[in-house]
């Protein structure tokens, strides 16, 4: 038979909250991670704006990609990977994770068999490579079946689903290896008050009013504003060096939320930049990071909001399509605070299970995990 001029590969492409994007067994994948990212690349059709030429959706939230195995960590079901596949740009960044498709994971690894259901929730322990954290998905499994039909709402995204619980152990310092990198709740960065923290997602917290700006402008405005751009990219680049993550104009952390009073209800009003483009909401772990720097006394959230008293405290964070609550479990010894738990309700869909197709001449589909790692053994034996 003549040899095929693409290669197929197994993947299922599934929304995971307000993202989406393809998600494949790593065994399916090359382990050489120079070719896995030109496949990947290939795949979703970058670099190119329309990425006509793949299956990504020629935005940020929909060029993303989750890459899945069993675990050999103890307590541990799956290993999750997560690749941030750049629109217009041939550049694969796994330094972050996403906790939107985050919330596939777990529906993914039972689908597939990697974690056996149980009646009427399982729970399925994830350890999120990029940020060496784990989180515990609670998927509904009624009939020892994952359901996706349900009756609860987020912003962003049409209609109704199941409710998929998801608790983030030990996120603090996931990325820059400390809650504040620089120690302080408050830093001047480039001349304006700045929170920088990581609590899951390294982040620059400011306040809307420090740049000239109300906090309740549409995505559009705040993009089209060329001015206002340049300069939230000089303290962003300026603010990785502060958290330690050197020189960030290449990659996609830290982000950068702006703060301003609530006008819907909720606790604190966000406007947020991933990292060049305003989100249309706010990221799972961005709300829980913005959310934990709001409770830390002297931070920029001060005077902005009231997030009550106790140890666990609940949090609406407002963003451009709606709101998103986030649950904080914190100890607390004079001014330091320790957070213990975030949690939060996302839900997901399997939206189809097939192959993509990418050129052989990107890659032939030769080489797999799997291949490698027994010829890595036989040479060692």
């Amino acid at each position: 038979m003549p040899r095929s001029t693409q290669t197929a590969v197994p993947c299922t492409l599934m929304r995971g909250g307000t993202s989406k994007g393809p998600f494949f067994l790593a065994s399916d994948l090359p382990s050489d991670v120079q070719l896995r990212d030109r496949m990947l690349l290939a795949a979703m059709g970058s670099p190119d704006i329309r990425q006509i030429n793949g299956i990504g959706g020629a935005d940020p939230l929909t060029s993303k990609a989750a890459i899945i195995s069993r675990s050999s960590r103890q307590g541990i079901d799956v290993d999750y990977l997560f690749a941030q596949v750049s629109v217009d740009r041939p550049f694969v960044d796994v330094s972050p994770t996403c906790g939107n498709m985050l919330a596939g994971v777990g529906p993914f690894a039972v689908e597939h068999g990697l974690v056996a259901a149980q009646e009427p929730v399982t729970q399925v322990a994830i350890y999120m490579v990029n940020t060496e954290t784990v989180a515990v998905a609670h998927v509904p499994t009624p009939g020892g079946c994952v359901t996706y039909d349900g009756d609860t709402s987020i912003a962003g995204v049409p209609g109704t689903a199941a409710a998929i619980r998801i608790d983030f152990l030990d996120t603090a310092g996931s990325v820059c290896g400390a809650l504040l990198p620089t120690g302080c709740t408050l830093d001047k960065v480039d001349g304006t008050d700045a929170t920088l923290i990581d609590n899951g997602m390294p982040m620059v917290v400011l306040r809307a009013a420090d740049l000239g700006k109300s906090g309740y402008e549409t995505p559009a405005e705040l993009d089209a504003d060329r001015e206002f751009k340049a300069r939230l990219e000089e303290i962003r680049i300026r603010a990785g060096e502060h958290m330690g993550l050197g020189d960030v104009s290449a990659k996609v952390v830290p982000k950068v939320t702006l703060i301003s009073p609530p006008r819907n209800g909720g606790h604190v009003s966000t406007r947020t930049f991933i990292p060049h483009k305003c989100h249309a909401a706010i990221g799972v772990l961005m709300a829980v990071t913005v959310g934990t720097a709001c409770l830390l006394p002297g931070s920029v959230a001060y005077g902005i909001i009231s997030s009550g008293d106790g140890p666990v405290r609940r949090l609406s964070i407002e963003h451009p399509s709606g709101e998103f609550s986030v649950e904080i479990e914190v100890s607390q010894t004079g001014s330091d605070v320790n957070v213990v738990r975030s949690s939060l309700i996302r839900t997901a869909r399997a939206l189809f299970r097939g192959e993509v197709l990418v050129p052989a001449s990107v890659w032939d589909g030769k080489e797999s995990l799997v291949e490698v790692a027994g010829s890595r053994a036989r040479q060692h034996v």
